[in-house]
């Protein structure tokens, strides 16, 4: 019996160790990483009676595995972003487009859009900013 428990023994260490790289690969695996150029765009002064205005937002997936944007949403409605549904490869560039639209909001604003993505981190806040001159 001391015999079958020694080789037991043995053989549970061999599927053991056998098993630590399947381990090390999954725990290594890829994970996206979404990076801005910059986080904050300001339109400056803007005539209420000029219609929209939008800025492009350009971003790198700087991770080792495909970035997938699940949802942008924006705080109102008057701010709409549109992003890709394509994954970004590793090393490559997105951009998100935010269209706001300044008709009967004069004065000072400032508007966030939420990016939820499988990318670290998982949520990305960029935003919008400036002035609207009302109509005269």
């Amino acid at each position: 019996m001391k015999i079958s428990f020694k080789i037991f023994g043995m053989i549970a260490a061999v599927v053991m160790a056998a098993m630590l790289p399947v381990a090390a690969s999954a725990k290594s695996k890829g994970k996206a990483e979404i990076k801005f150029t910059e986080s904050t765009y300001n339109f400056g002064t803007i005539a209420e009676n000029k219609g929209t205005v939008s800025h492009e937002f350009e971003f790198t997936n700087v991770g080792n595995a495909p970035l997938i944007i699940v949802d942008a949403t924006a705080e109102c409605g008057c701010t709409t972003p549109e992003y890709p549904t394509a994954p970004i490869m590793p090393g490559k560039k997105g951009k998100i487009k935010v269209t706001y639209n300044p008709y009967g909001r004069p004065g000072g604003f400032t508007k966030g859009v939420t990016i939820r993505s499988n990318a670290k981190p998982r949520k990305a806040r960029i935003y919008i900013k400036g002035v609207v001159n009302p109509n005269k």
